[in-house]
């Protein structure tokens, strides 16, 4: 069978094998210059999906919009944040990141707005916050849903007066800070609930940009395992230069629920695993998940019995040898065939 060959960091990468649900058509691109016709070199993939989203972004980078990113967790919001202030007037000002889902409600707004010497007990020195140090370039406030409503009012009047008042001080203080917001969220359900303004809504709401998720853009994950294998196996010292097809095929496969985020680390488990040149991914893993993804209302034994059958039916029955349903899921044989007689596993189930 097939595999897909990966190139040495900052060269070419090829990828070889089976159409998968329409993907998979041979491309030859320089890693370096994946996007670099819009400049997102940091961006991978050529999926119409992502596309769409850096047509976006090129539209409203050089403008001082505020920008509302919307998508699920792991898809790249701050990555999408980042290309926006790097396109944009305000490039060679600071970049300011926060995510307001890690600071706790009674810390936020003095990290936002910072605070006088002596303002609250602790405040033993006088301190800016991210706004002070967002003058002139872009603030982006990662998981916007996750602030407060009491601080929401003065984060309102930052985003659309550009001024603010340190915690313990009556100065109010002018800053020119492009705002970019990121959530999960829904922020209009939040809205109608009453745990989120709706004034702030709306003025977050000027350009929102829809991030759409990994599952959406499959034809995406041969470009990214390239890449993160390319960059973690010159970071652990390897070379590694392949993958097997059938690997590559349970990789576009997955749901990926956790998005880019978790096929990151996914790969950096395989790569971690791998002991020769071939990338040994844990094929098992990937079933398991794919068959809970599905019938999330099963049963571990159920998802586990899933996945044997898919791969049963996959390998046309075969459950040792070459492409075997042992080899698809990463058992041993005789592990394979226990788990099939716990299960109750037999030919009537996979239609072999």
């Amino acid at each position: 069978m097939a595999t897909v060959v990966f190139a040495s960091p900052g060269g070419f990468m090829k990828e070889r094998f089976p159409k998968v649900n329409g993907f998979g058509e041979e491309q030859i691109c320089p890693d370096s210059e994946l996007n670099s016709d819009h400049g997102f070199e940091d961006i991978v993939g050529n999926s119409s999906a992502l596309r769409r989203v850096l047509d976006q972004v090129a539209i409203v980078a050089p403008t001082n919009a505020t920008v509302l990113l919307h998508g699920e967790t792991g898809t790249g919001k701050e990555l999408i944040a980042r290309a926006i202030h790097k396109l944009s007037r305000r490039r060679q000002r600071n970049f300011v990141c926060m995510n307001c889902a890690a600071v706790p409600s009674g810390l936020l707004e003095s990290d936002v707005f910072g605070h006088e010497k002596g303002a609250f007990t602790g405040a033993l020195i006088q301190k800016k916050g991210r706004l002070e140090l967002a003058d002139g370039g872009t603030l982006f406030l990662d998981e916007i849903g996750d602030i407060s409503l009491e601080v929401q009012p003065k984060l309102l009047r930052a985003v659309q007066e550009q001024e603010f008042e340190r915690l313990g001080s009556s100065r109010t203080i002018q800053v020119d800070v492009r705002m970019i917001a990121a959530t999960h969220r829904s922020l209009r359900e939040m809205v109608r609930e009453g745990s989120f303004r709706e004034d702030l809504f709306y003025r977050l709401n000027v350009f929102p940009i829809e991030i759409p998720p990994l599952r959406e853009r499959r034809e995406d994950i041969p470009l990214l395992v390239n890449y993160f294998v390319s960059n973690l196996s010159r970071r652990m010292g390897k070379q590694i230069n392949s993958i097997p097809d059938q690997a590559m095929q349970s990789l576009i496969r997955n749901p990926w629920r956790g998005n880019i985020r978790e096929l990151a680390n996914f790969i950096e488990r395989a790569v971690i695993l791998t002991r020769g040149n071939e990338l040994q991914v844990p094929i098992a893993e990937l079933a398991t998940s794919a068959a809970i993804c599905v019938d999330s209302g099963s049963t571990f034994h159920q998802a586990e019995s899933n996945a044997i059958i898919a791969a049963l039916k996959e390998a046309s029955g075969r459950v040792s040898g070459h492409g075997g349903a042992a080899e698809r899921l990463g058992l041993k044989r005789t592990t394979l065939q226990t788990k099939m007689r716990k299960l109750n596993i037999g030919r009537a189930d996979y239609g072999c």
